[in-house]
């Protein structure tokens, strides 16, 4: 007890003093929300990776989806890093940053309404951002749950949610985007660490990688027919494919229409940045993603020490919480240290995602909703409501998490990587195509935004209120496979965006095509650059052989 509240202690401690010391960045609008625009490669790229990973996936994600899918729910992890961060960062890093600083937007729902001309847009995203943020920040204080009410059984988890939201909300009040930037730093190398350190322990405590796939492969899945076969769970692909897809394409498609994702984009520094920042979230992203998955993957190895409904873990929380436990009995002393320190990675984790979200969400309301209503905001009282909306962001998400935790019945029906889908599904259904075609093709409509807006959110409350509220279950396989999950029906939601935006641009009227015009206006303006920066244009072609007159050599 006594090592895991020092490293408690300590964890939150830095959290404030980093706080406190990134005050000064955060003294108007703009260096609260974006520091300026001037944030490096490295504190960008954690920013990114810890706002990606939190305990909905160390917790909920890893232990639900490692028990279904065996080891193959590593392509989770790896799709993450490759789909949600490399190719995120590609695509969307740097026209994202040029094209928000041309326009002057700071979130995304201002992206919106000055792309698309369209103050009504900018409002309904605006609200789409704060209400279905809400779920998302819930779940992460819902992650805690198992494993501190395992770790702390005299402390109520009320408690514990509490304090990680106040010493969040502080250091966020505080130090704004760059206190929150520097904190994920710190959090992302506890995370780095204590996923390496506990996925090596679990494959000591088992007799090694080849010893543990040997005991997994023994566990037998059952296939459409009833049957039963072994190896399943340690297979290239798993017993279920095809549902372990729409888990990958939600889980890292989905962090390309997501604001607090993409908003780290708009505070990047510059173009080297970009290409460091690219690698290194790329790297961030293979350990502690890959290492969550491929972890959940051996959670069969400890069922008999799970709480077990039938055939299945009476919650899939409790997964990664009981393997846990059974590394803190397995590794005796060694076990003490091990725990303290995944605890605070589970914090980390958490609070690293949590100060993300409530910060794009308070930014949001105040600049995108109630600023569009009250023009007369100075920067004093801008400043003042998005602290007070932040504090409140947190209030509401805590609420939920502890009814959570006290209605049973309800937490029976909503588990953490439920909550998380129903955001995400919600957010990147709703914004994830018009975000991305905004930026690549001048020819996207208001109306294909609306159109999007509508599917994404019919799409992903039909599924919640089918399912969650009225549990119904659909005869139809494909109407079953859709709307029985809200990580497939999310899934849907994205993928269907991709294909409604350019089908109805096609057929509805253009938004003012001077306007748009002058927007793509940006990555046409020509900049001069240092030598060593851009060798091909000053370099001679090997056809001519000529080069630059000051580059010909003199008599």
């Amino acid at each position: 007890m006594v090592v895991k509240l020092i490293f408690i202690v300590l964890f939150f401690a830095a959290m404030v003093l980093v706080g406190f010391m990134s005050r000064r960045r955060a003294l108007n609008v703009d260096g609260f929300v974006l520091a300026g625009r001037a944030v490096g490669p490295w504190l960008t790229a954690f920013s990114f990776g810890t706002s990606y990973f939190s305990a909905v996936v160390f917790i909920g994600y890893a232990g639900r989806f490692g028990w279904n899918f065996g080891l193959a729910s590593t392509w989770i992890g790896l799709g993450n890093a490759l789909i949600g961060s490399l190719l995120a960062w590609v695509v969307l890093g740097r026209r994202t940053r040029i094209m928000t600083q041309h326009l002057g937007s700071k979130t995304m729902p201002d992206f919106f309404g000055l792309r698309y001309l369209s103050k009504p847009l900018k409002v309904v995203a605006a609200l789409i951002v704060f209400i279905f943020l809400i779920p998302y920040t819930a779940s992460l204080f819902n992650g805690l749950s198992q494993l501190f009410s395992a770790s702390f059984p005299s402390i109520s988890y009320a408690w514990w949610v509490v304090i990680m939201a106040v010493l969040t909300c502080i250091y966020v009040v505080v130090g704004g985007y760059m206190g929150s930037a520097i904190n994920n730093f710190i959090q992302g190398i506890i995370m780095l660490v204590g996923i390496i350190a506990v996925v090596g322990a679990v494959l000591s405590t088992n007799g090694g990688l080849t010893e543990a796939v040997a005991k997994l492969s023994q566990e037998s899945a059952q296939t459409a027919a009833g049957t039963e076969f072994r190896g399943a769970f340690a297979s290239f692909f798993g017993p279920q494919p095809v549902q372990l897809l729409g888990v990958v394409i939600l889980t890292s498609l989905g962090t390309w229409g997501l604001p607090q994702m993409v908003g780290k984009f708009y505070a990047i520094k510059d173009e080297n940045a970009i290409h460091k920042g690219t690698l290194i979230s790329t790297f961030f992203a293979v350990v502690v993603a890959g290492g969550c998955y491929f972890l959940g993957g051996f959670g069969r190895l400890y069922a008999d020490k799970i709480a077990m409904n039938g055939t299945s873990p009476a919650s899939f929380d409790t997964i990664i919480p009981t393997i846990l436990s059974a590394l803190n009995t397995d590794l005796g002393s060694g076990g003490d240290f091990l725990i303290a320190l995944v605890l605070v990675l589970v914090l980390a984790a958490s609070m690293s995602t949590l100060s993300s979200l409530v910060l794009t969400s308070a930014t949001t309301i105040t600049l995108d909703l109630i600023g569009q209503f009250r023009k007369n905001l100075d920067e004093k009282k801008k400043m003042l409501l998005i602290r007070l909306l932040i504090v409140l962001s947190v209030v509401l998400a805590s609420a939920i998490a502890i009814l959570l935790v006290v209605n049973k019945e309800l937490a029976g029906r909503l588990y953490i990587s439920d909550l998380m889908g129903i955001s995400w599904g919600a957010l990147a259904g709703c914004f994830l195509a018009p975000f991305l075609y905004g930026l690549f093709w001048k020819r996207t409509t208001r109306a294909s935004v609306w159109a999007c807006f509508v599917s994404g959110l019919v799409i992903t409350l039909s599924e919640f209120f089918i399912t969650a509220v009225g549990k119904y279950q659909f005869a139809n396989p494909v109407l079953r496979y859709f709307f029985n999950s809200a990580i497939n029906a999310g899934m849907l939601a994205m993928l269907f965006g991709l294909v409604l935006v350019p089908v109805v641009s096609l057929f509805t009227r253009k938004t003012e095509p001077q306007g748009v015009e002058e927007m793509f206006s940006c990555y046409n303006r020509t900049v001069t650059v240092s030598l060593k920066g851009s060798l091909e244009e000053h370099a001679p072609t090997q056809e001519t052989g000529n080069a630059p007159e000051s580059a010909q050599p003199k008599d």
